[in-house]
């Protein structure tokens, strides 16, 4: 039996898109939503087979907005329960994936800081980069550029790039 557990908009402690507050609401809660699911990857990897992450539209008397949802296809499987239990929490902040706030807040108004969202991915691998020995500076950095580089393998070599040509 397929299912949906829906992880938020956001990371729990951080600002996001307000429906009927934020100007361009639509596009800044897209965006967001798209970011939190790379952060999501970062974190935790990418979902086993029979599982996605993806945008999941909720409707509102004010109108609709997106979260992020993880999309199962059968909930029996021990990987997809696993996985399940690790992200329904979603994360507290952008910093526990290595990221940077995607979106910056002044008020209600919302300023998208790198509409690219494999230069996202970019930045994420060279917060959390292996110093040239090949250790990380944190531990858990190994944990997030691992997955994001598993994940996203071309960004993985575009910093590894950018870092050599430095």
């Amino acid at each position: 039996m397929s299912y949906i557990i829906d992880i938020g908009g956001a990371p729990t402690n951080e600002d996001c898109a307000q429906l009927g507050q934020t100007p361009d609401f639509d596009a800044v809660n897209t965006f967001e939503v798209l970011a939190y699911k790379l952060a999501i990857i970062a974190r935790h990897g990418m979902p086993p087979a029979g599982c996605k992450l993806g945008p999941h539209t909720n409707r509102h008397d004010f109108g609709v907005y997106r979260t992020l949802a993880l999309h199962i296809e059968d909930e029996e499987d021990e990987a997809f329960q696993a996985y399940a239990a690790a992200v329904e929490e979603g994360l507290g902040s952008w910093l526990e994936a290595g990221f940077t706030p995607p979106v910056i807040y002044a008020g209600s108004v919302a300023t998208i800081e790198r509409l690219d969202h494999v230069e996202l991915v970019i930045g994420a691998l060279l917060t959390t980069r292996p110093d040239a020995d090949g250790t990380f500076p944190i531990a858990d950095f190994g944990i997030l550029y691992g997955h994001l580089a598993a994940a996203f393998p071309q960004q993985a070599e575009a910093a590894r790039q950018r870092l050599t040509a430095a």
